[in-house]
């Protein structure tokens, strides 16, 4: 039996970006678990319409809405909407994100500025967008950086720009929402199963597995629960920070 205690988020809205599958949907399916109203964000709404079915099997609600996170417009009037709609903005997560992998020499500027303006202006957008909510709710934000940001990587100059400045914008909200009560972190996780890693041949996982000490990569639940609990009480205290779920990698 679920008690009220767990169900912390009971009667709060969360939005989380990037929710079709993924590290996306873990978080949003957990976040329901706890009882919030869920707005699943992808590029179209029929690619969130599981992680909303999921949602609401989870416990809470769960719905669907499309939106390019790059365009600024859309992204103001689809949080207008949602605000409206669910009744409020209680919990923003900042997941979207792409990769266009190619080394700096053999980089197109269009391969920059794709991964920057999706994964990097879409999170501003959106905290843009949800900031006046967020103050009035006193609520969390949590923005889904990598430890790419952190250590860099061959061929990922791009994304690794894309999530460092995401660090960067997550400490220079937090100061300015703190004083509403608003707490904003950032969640870098390191390898973690995806299409992406089930795809690798067995020589190529055993490599990379062979890479984080505690032997193993890691799955979208490791870093649903760290979101979990910053939008929980355990997070009222903890804003500005850095948050790194790697298995190791970046010791």
């Amino acid at each position: 039996m679920v008690t009220s205690a767990e169900r912390f988020l009971e009667g709060k809205v969360a939005l989380v970006t990037g929710a079709s599958r993924g590290i996306g949907q873990a978080i949003a399916v957990r976040l329901a678990g706890r009882g919030a109203r869920v707005a699943c964000i992808a590029t179209q709404a029929d690619r969130c319409a599981e992680t909303a079915r999921m949602c609401v099997e989870a416990g809470g609600e769960g719905q669907a809405y499309g939106v390019d996170v790059a365009d600024t417009a859309a992204v103001a009037e689809l949080a207008a909407a949602i605000h409206k709609e669910l009744g409020g903005l209680d919990v923003l997560v900042n997941n979207a994100g792409i990769t266009r992998d190619q080394l700096l020499l053999r980089m197109s500027e269009e391969e920059f500025d794709h991964v920057v303006a999706t994964n990097l202006k879409g999170t501003w957008n959106f905290l843009r967008a949800a900031a006046r909510p967020l103050m009035k709710s006193s609520g969390r934000v949590v923005n889904i950086a990598s430890v790419v940001a952190l250590m860099g990587n061959p061929g990922q100059s791009n994304y690794a720009a894309s999530k460092a400045g995401i660090l960067g914008l997550t400490r220079s909200v937090a100061k300015e929402l703190a004083s509403r009560g608003v707490c904003v972190n950032a969640v870098l996780p390191g390898y973690v199963a995806t299409d992406m890693t089930a795809a690798m041949g067995p020589k190529a996982q055993t490599e990379l597995v062979d890479t984080i000490p505690l032997g193993r990569v890691g799955a979208p639940d490791d870093i649903a629960l760290l979101v979990e609990f910053l939008a929980g009480p355990g997070g009222a205290y903890i804003t500005g920070q850095a948050l790194v779920v790697d298995g190791g990698l970046s010791l």
